[in-house]
């Protein structure tokens, strides 16, 4: 087994999953192949890989990631009400994502109520304002 320290510069394989405080498992690959990435290549969001920091192949651990350095805090301004006449041909419900084109691509929002004249769509990322429990384990280390 290595000795290698995992931080900048660093490839890393990992299984990992990222849970609610309440154990409700959002993603997980421990069913799969470990995902691979760089240390610092941007694949991660930064509160994430931070947590990572001194680790070694191996490690098996539950991390608690706060809001501000995962998914970031839940922001009122990314909740947009929109004409109903942008929805035609949809059937609405509560928690619906649709993708909207933007000029960077497209953007996911989720639909939180709706009446005849009227969408309210949240464009937050779902787990904003959440802490969540990354478990990682790490399989690999190598030099980037």
């Amino acid at each position: 087994m290595s000795d290698k320290i995992l931080g900048e510069g660093t490839a890393v394989t990992l299984h990992f999953a990222i849970k609610l405080e309440n154990g409700t498992v959002i993603d997980s690959n421990f069913d799969a192949a470990p995902v691979e990435f760089v240390f610092g290549d941007g694949n991660i969001p930064e509160g994430f890989e931070q947590a990572l920091i001194g680790l070694k192949v191996g490690d098996h651990l539950d991390l608690t990631i706060a809001p501000e350095r995962g998914f970031g805090m839940h922001n009122p301004s990314n909740i947009q009400v929109m004409p109903r006449s942008q929805f035609t041909n949809m059937d609405l419900e509560p928690g619906l994502v649709v993708s909207f084109k933007e000029p960077g691509g497209e953007v996911p929002g989720v639909v939180t109520e709706f009446s005849d004249e009227r969408v309210t769509v949240d464009f937050n990322h779902p787990l904003a304002g959440k802490t969540v429990l990354f478990e990682v384990k790490i399989v690999d280390l190598a030099d980037a």
